[in-house]
């Protein structure tokens, strides 16, 4: 009574431990050994494609129906004359859309906030220099792309002269000077070396760090170099420190290709 428990049925029902059992293991060891692929006219493989492109059709299908129900559902809401003759919409009228008015107080918060920054150009330390250095560079082509934010990403893990931030803190950190670049660009620069410690290794440290963060993806060229080179002479070190490249980061091994061919399963037969 105790081996017809579920508990261990389920476990035993299909182990060897049923002597019902015995004849699979001798014919797992055969179709292994017969196993070879199916023709191409094989027609259960035929039936199997057929079945796969009616999935990939259904599913398809599928897509297209709850797109287009979506479609008409939000045109008959929104496109309803008599909503957007509530709102006051003319759909004949080609005026263009009106857009919302800034307000005097909008103005005096934007101002408020200019003047912020811009107080704020000489005041900070080593974050602050470091971050303003990089993110210098970065704009050296006028706008922001996927070697600029791989540098900034690449400076919170980076050590070397930057203590570790939270993500809030750094993210507070690096808008704010963007924001002073964007404001006014040559003030924000010339203050960088305000914002430097007064200790020349310090310093040859951080611009150390900086320059592998920079240099990870390959040599600078053309206005990025010139505005390195710029940095470089903000920092004033006697000599400027050769380029240390960052670790890469350990990348997940790649899976393994689903096209290869699957291990064979051994058939074990239990010796009594």
């Amino acid at each position: 009574m105790r081996q017809l428990h579920p508990l261990r049925l389920q476990y035993e029902l299909l182990s060897d431990l049923n002597p019902l059992m015995a004849p699979i293991a001798d014919l797992a060891v055969s179709v292994e050994e017969e196993r070879h692929p199916a023709a191409e006219n094989n027609p259960f493989v035929a039936l199997e494609q057929i079945a796969s492109r009616q999935i990939v059709a259904g599913l398809d299908a599928w897509r297209d129906a709850i797109e287009a129900m979506s479609e008409a559902t939000f045109l008959a809401v929104y496109g309803s004359p008599f909503l957007q003759a509530a709102v006051g919409i003319d759909p004949a009228s080609d005026k263009p859309h009106r857009r919302a008015s800034k307000t005097a107080l909008h103005a005096q918060v934007l101002k408020a906030r200019i003047e912020e920054l811009k107080a704020a150009m000489n005041r900070g330390g080593l974050h602050e220099g470091m971050a303003r250095s990089l993110l210098y560079v970065a704009m050296a082509s006028g706008a922001a792309d996927e070697r600029g934010f791989a540098a900034i990403r690449r400076m919170r893990r980076s050590e070397g002269g930057m203590p570790k931030m939270t993500l809030a803190e750094f993210k507070a950190l690096i808008r704010d000077q963007f924001l002073m670049l964007v404001i006014d660009e040559q003030a924000a620069v010339d203050a960088i070396p305000r914002l430097l410690p007064a200790d020349e290794e310090e310093r040859r440290r951080a611009l150390s760090a900086l320059q592998g963060v920079v240099s990870a993806r390959g040599a600078l060229s053309g206005k990025a170099e010139e505005r390195w080179q710029n940095i470089v002479g903000l920092f004033n070190v006697s000599e400027a420190p050769p380029a240390a490249p960052l670790a890469p980061v350990a990348e997940p091994a790649a899976a393994e290709s689903p096209s290869a061919s699957p291990r064979p399963i051994k058939a074990i037969r239990r010796v009594k």
